[in-house]
Parts: structure tokens; sequence; C-alpha cells
């Protein structure tokens, strides 16, 4: 993405920040990715944000680092208190007209919703207002996206990979051409 669009925003939808500088004393693992690519220069570090947030924090310094390498953070707090509007609002003014790439690690969605997942985290959105959030991004510059950490092995009657499939969808058609 970034060799064809320059740093580009990420709109990172996940219970848990990724932007540690280890985990579990690796430095390359699904807890650091944005981190590395941040510190890579691949980043947007004025458009980028994390949505639904409610994972634990691992040191008194995560919040200022993650801050530091470029994110702004809509909590699920938030989003119970304030309403989906509002948390698309937040999303939208820091995008802005940047290319985004969209990052979905399913357990965004609350363990109800998506309970296939390795690092199932409670007090998460739940599909609808997922969906909601992705379909207001449909005008802006997404230039690609990926949806993350279904574990099948996990999810009781499909309803990870049901929720995945239909965000997938979302993606797509929101990077679809229009006429």
């Amino acid at each position: 993405m970034h060799a064809q669009h320059g740093p580009v925003a990420v709109l990172h939808f996940d219970a848990h920040l990724d932007t540690w500088d280890t985990y579990f004393g690796a430095p390359t693992t699904h807890g650091t990715p944005f981190r590395r690519a941040s510190e890579e220069g691949l980043i947007d570090l004025t458009a980028s944000m994390h949505v639904g947030i409610r994972g634990p924090l691992y040191a008194k310094g995560d919040l200022e680092d993650d801050e530091r390498l470029g994110f702004s953070i809509v909590t699920s707090e938030h989003l119970e208190e304030h309403g989906v509007a509002s948390a698309i609002e937040r999303m939208r003014a820091r995008i802005g007209d940047a290319p985004l790439y969209i990052s979905i690690d399913i357990d965004v969605l609350d363990p109800a919703h998506a309970p296939g997942t390795g690092t199932p985290e409670a007090g998460g959105l739940t599909s609808r207002e997922l969906l909601r959030m992705l379909r207001a991004l449909a005008d802006r510059n997404i230039v690609g996206a990926d949806v993350v950490e279904v574990a099948p092995a996990y999810d009781h009657a499909q309803l990870t990979a049901v929720a995945a499939s239909h965000v997938a969808y979302e993606l797509i058609s929101a990077m679809a051409p229009r006429d």
C-alpha cells in the first residue's frame, strides 16, 4: 500500500491496540503489527485510529506509545455512551481524504457475536454496529483491507464465520468502483 499510496491512514477495528513493542517477548506477532508499520513510516500519523478498544493494557505507557505511533482511539465505552453516529463522525473527521487501509480483527465484536477467535474480550461491538460503521466509510478512499483472527476451531455454530463474511462483503463493496 505504501509503495503505491505513500503513508496510509489505518482504521483498525479491534479489542486490542496491537501497537505493543513485544508480545510474549516476540517483536513480530499479532500484537505488534501497527507499531512495526508506524516505525517503518508506512502509516499516516495524523489520520489513523483504533475503534472498539477494550482489552487489557500491559504497561503504563501503552496509551502514550499508541498516540506517539499515530493512533487516536474510539473505545467500546465511547460507543456505548455516545453511540455509533458519534464514532462515525470521529472516524470520518480523523481519516479525511487520506488513502485508507481498514483492518478488522474479528474480536472487535463481542464474543456473543463472534466467539471463534483466539483472544475474545467481553463488552464488544455488535455485528450491526460494525456493519453500520463500515457502510459509513464507503465514500472514503479505501485502498486495502483485511479481516483477521477468525478461529474456526472456536466458532460455535459458525457465528464468527457468518459475521466475518458479512464484514468482508461490506469491505469489498465499499472498495468497488462507483459510477
